[in-house]
This record gives C-alpha cells, structure tokens and sequence, in this order.
C-alpha cells in the first residue's frame, strides 16, 4: 500500500498571497482548498486569537487518536468528576451536556456532546480520562498541535473557555480541520450531525434544561446542503468564530472565520456561507496527475529493475481563478538519479513542481509505486564494469 504523506504545505497561490479579495468585519478569515491546499482567501490568518469553542476540535484530535490506535472504543464509558458536573459555577453560563457526578456517558456521546452541543463539561471528561487532569490533557494537545505542524497555537484548557493560553491562529485551524477530515474519515461524518439528544440526565434540571438544548449550534449544516462540519466558537472576549467545511462536486473547501462581530450563529452561518461560496463561485481546480498515474521512470542503481515509475499519494492539483487558464503553467519532475537500491514501494524518489509564469504554484513528493531489490554482489560488479567501459 502506497504510504500516505503529510498533505499541508504543498500548494501556494501566487507568492503564498490569496488569490482573491474577501470582505468580511471579521478580524480573521482564511479559506483553503482541501485538495490542492490553495490560499483562497486570507486575512490575519497568522494572528493569534482566542479560538473559543473551536479549540475543542483539537480535544477532539486527541481522543480520535486514541480510538484510531484501539486504546478506546466508541461504546467504552467514561466517569464524570465534580469537574465537570452541571453544578459546578463554570457551566452554568456555558455550553455543556448537563452531566452529574458518579454518572458514567460513552465516548460516542462525548463525541456528540462535544460537537452539536459544544459541551464543555465533555471536554474535561475526556481530559482527565486520557491524561489525569485537564492541565496534563493540554500537555498532550500541544503535542498532537506540533505533530500535524501547527507551531504556534497554545492550550490553557481543553474546552476553549477563556483562558490567556487558549490562542490559535486561523491558518492553523484550517490545518487542525483538515488532519481531522483527512485522518479520521470514519469518524469525520460526525460532525455532520444535526441534532443530539442526551437520553442519560440524572437529575430533574438537566432533564428540562436538555428538552431546549438538541441542536448543533453550527447553523450552517440547516443553510448549506454542501456543508458537513465543523466546530463554532463564541466568548464575550473572543467573538464569533466558526470552522466549516463543505463539498461540492467531489470539491472540499475548508474555511475559518474568527472574531466576527455578529448578533447570533444565524449570523454567523452566513457569513460562512458567503466565504465558502466565494471560493466556490471565484476559483476552479485542475488535476493534472491521480495516485497510481505513471509520472516518471527515474534510472536504479544496483537496481534489479532499470528504473523506478514514480507516482503521487494524493491528486496532484492545482486551484486557478475563474476562468481556468492553463497558459503559461509548466509542470516538471524533479529527482536525483541514479536512485540506489533497494527502494521501497512508497518511499520519496524526488518532487513534482507546477509553475506558473515562473512562480512555482503547487509542488508534491513523486514516491515509489512498487520495490526494487538490490542486485546480488556479482551483479554490483557487472553494473559497475558496464560503467567503467561505457557499455549499455
């Protein structure tokens, strides 16, 4: 099997620039093609912000992780501290599940109560379930941040309440969006989820506060047929923040607003609709190689095959304004050669670069598409006598 590849530094637009104009009275917004990994849009991507309820997608990184690696299943249950009971003064004006002490809730409702509720009281469930404590569980966040390449966001605590360690930037959720789509595909469609009912309450208050609170505060998923996630965000400090995604005609768009001024998350749905539109109405891919296409043969050395075909783990695409105009676009395979054996199915073999007009525009690893063993010590010598006497 071809060995996936990291998918989140590959395709610029002009100079890293965004390719279009966006207006929008939120201090950040940032708008990516998941396939071919274009800056559409882009405004204060790299400012740190307070991301509010968005940061529990990385809570959620981590416990996926966990799942993804069999340590937990869907069904397993996980005990509730008086952390995170519903009594507890630091729920009481935030989104939460309603949960009670001593109660035991699945991981399948955390995960829901996570996403359509935004329950904070979730979070610190999981938290001190895989790390201990909450303050540990952020430990674990930044780590997971750094390892899909998110370099700059910090954690103070796993619900995104506000708290001075709590910033992320745009950029870098649209990066924690698109490791949880690409990633985690068989848990992905959870976040299209629409409505959650907790049918497990222990006490009378959480029963009737939960007959009003059933539906996914990401308005978006009742607006816009195309959209299938992902996380909203709102505190008095941080504003209205919102990461989405939606498909239309196999074509993934990842958008992030944050710090938008706005009276509700009607509001904010909107605004989300009108940047993912935009990319959708203002930009057009082209693909110019699939996975499995045969790219290039680069020469072996101590090869028992002559060459290597080289192809791509992912579509390799490029994202173009309207109308698509492929003039003055170049693409090239790059490589050193000859490669020494033995090489092995999916290993790097050298680079796939698309310019345009002279600005390299996309670029992506050629890897192996099949073994090539190394030749025995007889034909080593044979190689290298054909060489020392220019034979073919």
């Amino acid at each position: 099997m071809i060995k996936k590849l990291p998918i989140f530094l590959l395709c610029l637009i002009a100079n890293c620039g965004a390719m279009a104009e966006f207006s929008t009275n939120a201090k950040s917004a940032f708008l990516i093609d998941d396939e071919s990994g274009a800056v559409i849009v882009e405004k204060n991507a790299d400012k740190l912000m307070p991301p509010s309820s968005m940061l529990k997608l990385m809570t959620l990184a981590v416990l996926f992780d966990e799942i993804k690696a069999g340590n937990i299943s869907l069904d397993d249950r996980f005990p509730v501290s008086e952390n995170a009971d519903y009594q507890n003064p630091l729920w009481y004006p935030a989104s939460k599940i309603c949960l009670s002490t001593g109660q035991t809730i699945s991981v399948r409702d955390l995960i829901l109560g996570l996403i359509v509720l935004s329950g904070g009281d979730a979070s610190v469930v999981v938290a001190e379930k895989l790390a201990g404590s909450e303050s540990a569980f952020t430990s674990l966040m930044q780590s997971k941040a750094r390892e899909i390449g998110m370099m700059q966001s910090t954690f103070g605590n796993a619900s995104g309440l506000p708290h001075d360690a709590n910033l992320m930037t745009s950029r870098e959720l649209a990066m924690l969006a698109q490791h949880l789509i690409d990633e985690h595909a068989d848990l992905y469609p959870m976040f299209a989820t629409k409505k959650f009912e907790f049918n497990d309450y222990q006490s009378d208050w959480c029963r009737d506060w939960g007959r009003t609170h059933t539906l996914n505060y990401n308005k978006l998923l009742f607006t816009m047929q195309s959209a299938d996630g992902l996380k909203t965000g709102h505190t008095d400090v941080g504003g209205y923040g919102m990461v989405a995604s939606a498909k239309i005609g196999g074509r993934r768009l990842i958008g992030v607003i944050n710090g938008f001024k706005a009276k509700g998350h009607d509001a904010l749905a909107l605004e989300m609709k009108k940047l993912l539109n935009y990319g959708y109405d203002k930009t057009v891919n082209h693909t110019f190689y699939k996975p499995g296409d045969k790219i290039v043969k680069i020469p072996t050395w101590y090869g028992r095959d002559e060459f290597v075909v080289a192809t791509i783990s992912k579509p390799f695409t490029v994202t173009l304004a309207k109308p698509k105009k492929l003039d003055g676009i170049r693409v090239v395979a790059r490589y050193n050669g000859p490669i020494a054996a033995p090489i092995h199915r999916g290993d790097i073999v050298g680079k796939i670069i698309a310019t345009k007009n002279g600005v390299e525009i996309a670029s992506a690893d050629l890897i192996a598409i099949s073994d090539v063993k190394r030749v025995q010590f007889f034909g080593r010598i044979m190689q290298n006598i054909r060489v020392i006497f220019g034979w073919q």
